[in-house]
């Protein structure tokens, strides 16, 4: 668990302050070396079974221990084609971490930093862990470029079939370079995971919105013989508070993803308020802050202990100087001339009132699918997520798949990495079976 012990200080070590570089950095040969080695190396390995994605960490930290460097950037790659990325944003504590035999000795071992570091070396000595094969079977279409779309490419190209990814933005990487913040998620650590999809012979198709500007009977004309759909969720919710449509009120996805776009460039002036208590809040909070707001807020409605951001993440933003007020509702957005000036919140005692000033104010209550209907005549759940399967990913329609957040409503990126796996191997299955049929 992180530790703050000061306002510039989180787990004993210096924050880093600049939008762009890195909260905490990681391990050098010397400090991974040694942590390692404090790895008891387990004969059933609990920390393995802890991990959605099964990368093995008793195997590559065994293989750190060792310094066998390939040996461990081969495991990783080998379960999880965002390792990396994992690396940097997964919950640690709530699984393998948490799992740790090491726990009841002392502390568990920082398996999050090894992974970060074994990707971290395999980038610098050019490690080649795969080499990409022939592409001689059928051509299968990733709508969206996120962390599940990615998964299902990588492990399709690995066997073989041709895999194109059309992406609606103008970079790869949905959520993980347009969602998640550079001090938690640097953007050449993205850039590394996409560049090994991209030399498995995973081509990307930019700026291309399908269902906008290509259809999938477009796409069946071309070839394309199966459809994963992995598009994420990328409208944000809303809720009825007076005031809401005043200059000044933004919402947790354009914020972060203008932020991500400006490369550090976007300037944040005066006071600032964050509705929300998750890891996005967490993220528009930090974002502000380190972008020049003068001063920071965060409006949950509930406890601290409930809300659903990550303890590191809550302990970051506090490091940063970042004031949260708990148990308090938004009323109505106080302004003058159509602009934001304050929020009036009530607290769920129904007796409380807090009155903040503001110049801006986020929303970061979470996110919702956009109409799929536009993409393919998939069944749907009630709140427009796809009904399917979450882990095999068929829909109602033959030949079209789908798996992330646009089915499980949000989840972590490793468990997106883990059904993205999953439902490569459903495509194979069903691709192999039509292999000959007219």
């Amino acid at each position: 668990m992180s530790k703050v012990t000061d306002k510039n200080q989180l787990n004993g070590k210096e924050i880093k302050r600049d939008y762009l570089d890195e909260a905490v950095h990681g391990y050098n040969i010397r400090t991974a070396m040694e942590e390692a080695a404090r790895c008891v190396l387990c004969y059933d390995a609990p920390c393995s079974k802890g991990c959605p994605a099964d990368t093995k960490p008793a195997d590559f930290i065994r293989s750190i221990r060792f310094r066998n460097i390939k040996g461990a950037a081969a495991t990783i790659r080998e379960a999880n084609a965002l390792g990396g990325c994992t690396a940097k944003v997964c919950p640690y504590d709530r699984l393998c971490e948490e799992a740790c035999s090491r726990t009841g000795i002392d502390r568990p071992i920082q398996i999050g930093r090894l992974q970060a570091f074994a990707v971290a070396m395999e980038k610098e000595m050019n490690l080649q862990v795969f080499e990409a094969p022939k592409a001689d079977k059928e051509k299968v279409a990733c709508i969206g470029s996120g962390p599940a779309s990615l998964s299902c490419a990588q492990r399709l190209a690995r066997e073989g079939y041709k895999v194109t990814i059309f992406e609606e933005f103008e970079k790869p990487g949905g959520v993980l370079t347009y969602g998640i913040i550079p001090p938690r998620l640097p953007q050449d650590v993205v850039d590394f995971d996409i560049q090994k999809v991209k030399d498995l012979g995973v081509e990307f198709v930019m700026n291309t919105k399908v269902g906008r500007d290509i259809t999938i009977e477009d796409l069946k004309k071309q070839g394309f013989k199966a459809f994963f759909i992995g598009t994420g969720l990328w409208k944000s919710k809303e809720i009825d508070v007076k005031g809401k449509y005043m200059k000044g009120v933004t919402y947790a996805v354009d914020f972060l993803k203008k932020a991500r776009s400006s490369n550090g460039e976007m300037k944040v002036d005066g006071e600032v308020i964050v509705i929300g208590g998750g890891d996005v809040a967490m993220d528009c909070a930090s974002t502000a802050k380190l972008l020049g707001a003068d001063r920071v807020t965060i409006v949950y409605r509930r406890s601290i202990e409930e809300a659903p951001a990550d303890i590191a993440e809550l302990e970051y933003v506090q490091a940063l100087g970042v004031s949260i007020f708990t148990k308090f509702k938004p009323v109505e957005i106080l302004g003058e001339n159509e602009k934001v000036t304050g929020l009036l919140a009530e607290g769920t005692d129904g007796f409380s009132q807090l009155t903040l000033k503001a110049d801006h104010i986020i929303f970061a209550i979470g996110q919702e699918a956009e109409d799929m209907k536009k993409i393919a005549e998939v069944e749907l759940n009630d709140n427009g997520t796809i009904a399917c399967d979450s882990n095999k990913g068929f829909t109602n329609i033959e030949g079209i798949f789908a798996a992330g957040d646009i089915v499980n409503g949000g989840k972590t990126v490793v468990e997106a990495v883990a059904v993205g796996k999953s439902v490569a191997e459903s495509i194979m299955n069903y691709l192999s079976k039509k292999e000959g049929v007219q």
